[in-house]
């Protein structure tokens, strides 16, 4: 995945926030973590849904039976960063409660973007709960 990754953020970084292919019509943005276990950066780009003046992501990780590990990076360490288009900005992480409704508007916000998601609770129901995550502007 490390590789595919890759290449996902060298097209966005060259093509000022947008790239193509699965992706191509998608907000994305790049996500700077610590990792929880060795303290280093890890980068990763993800599908956000905007809303107001914070970021949406969510931790579908396609439906797998486990939330990726950037959402367990931000459970450790809230603060990160995040490129969007040309602008690295510092943010901090909160996780909203699936059993609220500002999960289901947020959550049902991402699926009108990209239908795929709807999939993507269905194969996780009754095996995890994907977690939505705000992003919200903080000082440097």
């Amino acid at each position: 995945m490390g590789g595919w990754n890759e290449g996902i953020i060298e097209e966005f970084r060259a093509n000022e926030g947008r790239v193509g292919g699965y992706f191509d019509g998608a907000t994305l943005l790049i996500l700077h973590t610590t990792g929880r276990r060795t303290g280093r950066e890890h980068v990763t780009p993800v599908v956000y849904v905007p809303d107001d003046d914070r970021w949406v992501v969510i931790g579908s990780k396609g439906g797998a039976p486990t939330d990726p590990d950037w959402v367990r990076n931000l459970e450790t360490d809230p603060d990160a960063t995040i490129e969007v288009g040309t602008q690295t900005i510092p943010v901090r992480a909160s996780r909203i409660i699936r059993d609220g409704s500002e999960w289901e508007r947020l959550y049902a916000a991402q699926v009108e973007r990209r239908p795929g998601f709807a999939e993507y609770l269905e194969k996780t129901e009754g095996i995890r709960r994907i977690p939505v995550i705000v992003l919200e502007r903080r000082a440097a």
